[in-house]
C-alpha cells in the first residue's frame, strides 16, 4: 500500500502543491490562486496534503459550507493514485476536523462514478446534481443599452458590490435549488464571489441594484472563465435583465481574449438552464452533491 502521510498546508509551496492536485482532478474548473487561497484562510478552514511514499498525490479541504449548518469535507486523489488507501486516510482527517467544529452534517461533490461509489461506502447519499454548461466565445456583439436601468462594472462603481449583496444576493439566494438555504456572509461575498471587478457587472435602476452577473477569471488558463453568480430581483424578472447582463459579460470576454465560458447550474433550476441554452450554452458534465450525517463510521482499511 505504501507509506501515507497527511500534511498541513502552510507555505506557498504547499498551497501550490494543493492547487496542482485540484487541477489534476478537476481540469475543467477554475482553481483559486495561491494569493486567493491565503485570503480565504480562516481558523475554521483546514487544507491538507497527502503524500504516498513521499510524493504528494492528494489534497483535502474541511470548511464551513455556503449552506446553513453544513460542513464541507472534500478529499481529492489524483486518478492514477486511487484505491491505495489515500482517500480514506484523508477523509478521516477531514471528518475529524468537521466534527470538532460542531457540524452534524457534511457534504461534498462527486464528479465521477468512482468518487460517488467511494462516498456511498461511508454513508453519503445523493441530494442533488449540478449541470456544467459551456459556451465558446467568438465575436460577441454588445447588447443594446437598456432604457429603464443601466449596466456598470464593479470596477467603475466599487460600492455597488456591497449593495448587490443586500439588494440582490440575499433576496435571491432562497430561489436556488439547494437542500438548505445558502448562508453567505458579506465578507465571503466580498472575497469569494468576485475576483476581478472589471469583469463583474451590475444592473442599476435609480439607486437600487437589481441584478448581477459576470465572470470569474482563471489565472492558470486565461483563455477561459467561469460565469459568476447571476441573480435578478424578483420584480425585475421577465424583463431580459439576466440575459442582458450575461450578453454584456460575453462581449467583455470576447474583447479580453477569452474563448470559453462555463457555468454550473442546479439541475432543478430550469429557468436558468433554459436561459443559458438560449444564449448558446451546451451541457458538458454533471457533478453530484452528496451529504452524510456526522459522525461517520470510518474504516481506514477501505481503499480509495
Amino acid at each position: 500500500m505504501g507509506v501515507i502521510e497527511i500534511l498541513p498546508v502552510e507555505t506557498d509551496a504547499d498551497y501550490e502543491a494543493w492547487r496542482q492536485v485540484r487541477i489534476a482532478v478537476l481540469p475543467h474548473e477554475r482553481c483559486p490562486s495561491v494569493a486567493e487561497m491565503r485570503e480565504l484562510a480562516t481558523p475554521q478552514r483546514l487544507l491538507l496534503l497527502a503524500a504516498l511514499d513521499g510524493k504528494v498525490v492528494a489534497n483535502g479541504l474541511s470548511d464551513r459550507s455556503n449552506e446553513a449548518g453544513r460542513g464541507v469535507v472534500a478529499p481529492r486523489v489524483r486518478p492514477e493514485e486511487r484505491r491505495r488507501g489515500v482517500g480514506t486516510r484523508m477523509l478521516v482527517a477531514l471528518v475529524e476536523h468537521a466534527e470538532a467544529q460542531g457540524y452534524i452534517v457534511a457534504g461534498c461533490n462527486a464528479e465521477d462514478e468512482g468518487s460517488l461509489a467511494f462516498a456511498q461506502r461511508f454513508g453519503f447519499v445523493e441530494t442533488g446534481r449540478q449541470v456544467e454548461q459551456v459556451r465558446p466565445i467568438g465575436p460577441e456583439p454588445w447588447p443594446e443599452p437598456p432604457t429603464t436601468y443601466e449596466i456598470v462594472t464593479v470596477a467603475e462603481r466599487p460600492e455597488l458590490w456591497a449593495a448587490a449583496y443586500e439588494q440582490v444576493a440575499l433576496p435571491t439566494f432562497p430561489d436556488m435549488d439547494v437542500p438548505t438555504p445558502l448562508d453567505v456572509s458579506a465578507e465571503q461575498w466580498a472575497t469569494e464571489w468576485i475576483n476581478d471587478p472589471a469583469a463583474m457587472f451590475v444592473a442599476v435602476a435609480g439607486e437600487k441594484v437589481i441584478g448581477v452577473a459576470g465572470l470569474m477569471l482563471d489565472t492558470d488558463r486565461p483563455e477561459r472563465a467561469e460565469v459568476a453568480y447571476t441573480g435578478v430581483r424578483r420584480e425585475w424578472r421577465g424583463k431580459a435583465v439576466a440575459s442582458t447582463l450575461k450578453r454584456t459579460s460575453m462581449a467583455w470576454a470576447a474583447e479580453h481574449g477569452i474563448s470559453e465560458v462555463y457555468t454550473w447550474t442546479q439541475q432543478g433550476n430550469d429557468k436558468m438552464r433554459r436561459l443559458n441554452e438560449h444564449l448558446g450554452f451546451t451541457d458538458r458534465a454533471v457533478s453530484i452533491n452528496v451529504r452524510a450525517a456526522l459522525p461517520l463510521e470510518l474504516t481506514q482499511e477501505i481503499g480509495a
